[in-house]
């Protein structure tokens, strides 16, 4: 790629940069003009006018590129970060360049071209967007790499200020001491039998994650996998395959702020997957429970274990004062029961071969589990889609399993369960049935 076009490239990110900031600056000023008197207008349009030319002397290109060099300290280009452990961790990140593609196992080394990830101060983030974008198969990270600075010294003043540029710049492509820190994960590794050990600080590979995230993103919302998906549950023939991930988890980093860890891990809304890594275990064919009422019914020998573990606990303590403690603990066991339940309830709404089961003649179950436990059926049944999308079934599933619940808690006569306890178990499973409605959606699409 010629020199020029990386330098027009620079200079386009910094002039649609300043554009952004300038229909801000323009929405903020005429609100302003609009709510000022007559008599304040003059001054202040005086005033919005230099601020205005201010605001595009900071995007002259040489001006923004100075102080992007400036900036650029303030991140590092990484593939393996460290905060991903912990968002207060302060130990250093890694660039890792090393190739090998012999190995058995699936690692960062084995990516052909890993996406490479930005940490540091968040407000420094549009200086690593400008080193990351690619322009014609090229980019500036890449150049700076290979240490072709021609499109950063097209740019500048003099040989001095691209210097100055490409210095600062290179700051972000490594730590200048490597660190760990008491937050990150550390591991003795023994060396010998006398004692000695390694101390081993892993960091967790944002390139690898992102990487299988994109596999994961594209086999599920593609064109074509939608397309060979409904194609499938229409009975039709595609040429796309259509892949599916068991049991995988989702692991969300940052909370509300996931570019307080990394850049690439805001690209990803904090998502980073978790493929099922148990070996595979024998399991009798799974069933849809035509033959029950309530699904509640079909789940009670699964869970026997967790609702005696409750019952007796409550029966320890129900002559006790309820203290925030004894709440607390009642409360992980329902939760425990909670997660039980919804387990096994994937695994049925996971039947994809039976859709449309809760139709069969022979199904008693309850109309309201039946929404919850066949979501695929709204594929072809307009009607059922429309109940579903309602919600209220959620509300009576909760009142169900919190009557069920006090039903085998009061196997013990000393419990005195009753509607304050109704209460708290429908609210509870309530709120945890719409969130993991919401997190299968995704599933039946």
């Amino acid at each position: 790629m010629e020199t020029h076009g990386l330098s027009q490239f620079i200079t386009g990110y910094i002039h649609d940069r300043c554009q952004l900031k300038l229909e801000a600056f323009n929405k903020t000023a005429d609100k302003q003009l609009s709510a000022a008197s007559a008599e304040e207008k003059s001054g202040l349009e005086q005033q919005l006018l230099e601020q205005r030319r201010e605001l595009e002397k900071k995007y002259d290109v040489r001006t923004w590129l100075a102080d992007a060099a400036a900036r650029a300290g303030q991140i590092s280009l990484v593939t393996h970060a460290v905060k991903y452990f912990h968002g207060d961790a302060k130990g250093s990140s890694v660039y890792s360049t090393v190739r090998n593609d012999e190995t058995a196992y699936l690692t960062t080394a084995t990516l052909p071209s890993p996406a490479v990830d930005a940490v540091g101060n968040s407000a420094a983030l549009d200086v690593a967007k400008l080193l990351q974008t690619e322009h014609e198969g090229d980019s500036l990270l890449a150049s700076l790499k290979r240490g072709d600075f021609s499109a950063l010294a097209a740019l500048a003043e003099n040989d001095m200020q691209a210097e100055q540029w490409v210095s600062g710049f290179m700051q972000a492509l490594s730590d200048k001491t490597l660190s760990t820190h008491q937050l990150a994960k550390q591991l003795y590794f023994p060396v010998s039998g006398a004692g000695e050990y390694h101390l081993l600080s892993p960091l967790y590979s944002s390139s690898l994650a992102h990487a299988l995230y994109q596999r994961i993103s594209h086999a599920r919302y593609s064109e074509a996998s939608v397309a060979a998906r409904k194609a499938r549950r229409e009975g039709h023939w595609h040429s796309e395959a259509v892949q599916y991930f068991p049991d995988l988890a989702v692991q969300n980093m940052g909370g509300t702020k996931p570019q307080n860890i990394s850049c690439l891990n805001s690209a990803r809304g904090g998502k980073n997957h978790l493929l099922r890594c148990a070996p595979p275990q024998w399991q009798q064919s799974l069933k849809p429970p035509v033959s029950h009422k309530t699904f509640l019914t079909a789940v009670s020998p699964k869970v026997t274990r967790v609702v005696s573990d409750l019952r007796r606990y409550l029966h320890t303590v129900y002559e006790r004062d309820n203290t925030m403690e004894i709440r607390q603990q009642r409360a992980e066991y329902v939760d425990e029961l909670i997660g039980m339940i919804f387990s096994y309830a994937a695994e049925i709404q996971s039947l994809t071969d039976l859709q449309g089961w809760s139709q069969w003649e022979d199904c008693v179950l309850k109309a309201a589990h039946q929404l919850w436990l066949d979501p695929l059926r709204q594929h072809t049944d307009p009607d059922f889609k429309l109940w579903r999308e309602g919600g209220e079934w959620i509300s009576e599933i909760a009142e169900d399993f919190a009557h069920w619940l006090n039903t085998r808690l009061k196997q013990d006569e000393k419990l005195n369960v009753g509607a304050v306890e109704f209460r708290e178990w429908s609210v509870l499973m309530r709120r945890r049935l719409r969130e993991f409605d919401a997190a299968q959606q995704e599933n039946w699409q």
